[in-house]
């Protein structure tokens, strides 16, 4: 089995974690392909480029970041990512660092189930499209004030939201900024869209689930001073400019992301455990 590794330099843990993998593997019957940044990580040793290689499966080290990079690499090749937490939430991972080696031993014996999660594509003005996981945020990164923004679905208009931003968020993103900002949870089975205004300055505009199938189109209305205080930014990663008056728009894209996971833990066991989910006297220390 071709295993591709991506990870995040800044853990410390990462280095040692590589090499324990890199001597493993061999016995395990994976053959690990490693991208380019933490390949020099791994000296002495054979090893093939995650940029060449047909791979059957992703295997992420990292933190969540990390987690969301490779599951767009992913769902671009239309293979499976697993994820290894070294990070502190890990809410997408299903291994840590202790249990990475079982982790591999149990991909390449197929002992694993795959999840299968939307993912959005996103379009500012006329350039190329772009892949989402979590959300497509149209935020403020210059002075503290609001701005007005147009929201339509399917090309009706939704109203002019006067806020510090708008996220579209994926049932997979409605767990992190979405969440932050006021918006509900969605379970990943869920086949919607969630539309959650950024501290909007009015208490009529509330968070709007819209379905899956929707093309949600954002529209900055203000003239901006500068270009550089509209952004838009994918999954917290990607970012670009966006010009005064231009149009965000939002569509469900063609591949899932597949997340492989190594129990049949439910979401909501996922919700307790990670973000302590429920009354307080049921929390643990």
């Amino acid at each position: 089995m071709n295993v591709g590794i991506i990870g995040n330099r800044r853990y410390r843990p990462l280095a040692d974690l590589l090499a324990r993998l890199a001597s493993e593997a061999p016995a395990l019957g994976a053959r690990l392909c490693y991208e380019p940044p933490i390949a020099e990580l791994v000296p002495g040793l054979q090893r093939c480029s995650l940029d060449d290689a047909e791979l059957d499966v992703l295997l992420s080290l990292g933190g969540d970041g990390t987690m969301l990079r490779g599951a767009r690499i992913g769902c671009q090749r239309g293979i499976p990512i697993l994820g290894v937490n070294l990070g502190h939430l890990g809410f997408l991972s299903a291994a840590g660092p202790d249990n990475a080696v079982e982790a591999v031993r149990r991909l390449v014996r197929g002992q694993y189930v795959v999840e299968t999660r939307l993912a959005v594509m996103a379009r500012v003005g006329d350039a190329p499209e772009a892949l989402a996981i979590n959300d497509v945020v149209i935020h403020k990164g210059g002075i503290a004030r609001v701005i007005r923004l147009a929201v339509a679905v399917d090309g009706e208009q939704v109203g002019t939201y006067a806020a510090d931003g708008i996220i579209v968020a994926t049932p997979t993103g409605s767990t992190a900024y979405s969440m932050s900002a006021g918006g509900p949870i969605v379970v990943p089975t869920v086949d919607a869209l969630v539309v959650t205004p950024i501290c909007p300055h009015t208490l009529a505009v509330r968070p709007l689930v819209v379905p899956a199938t929707a093309t949600v189109a954002i529209r900055v209305l203000d003239p901006a001073p500068a270009p550089e205080e509209l952004l838009v930014s994918l999954d917290g990663q990607g970012t670009a400019h966006l010009a005064p008056r231009q149009v965000v728009t939002v569509v469900r894209a063609a591949q899932p992301v597949l997340l492989a996971h190594l129990s049949d833990e439910s979401f909501f066991s996922r919700l307790r455990r990670k973000l302590a989910w429920g009354d307080v006297a049921e929390r643990t220390a």
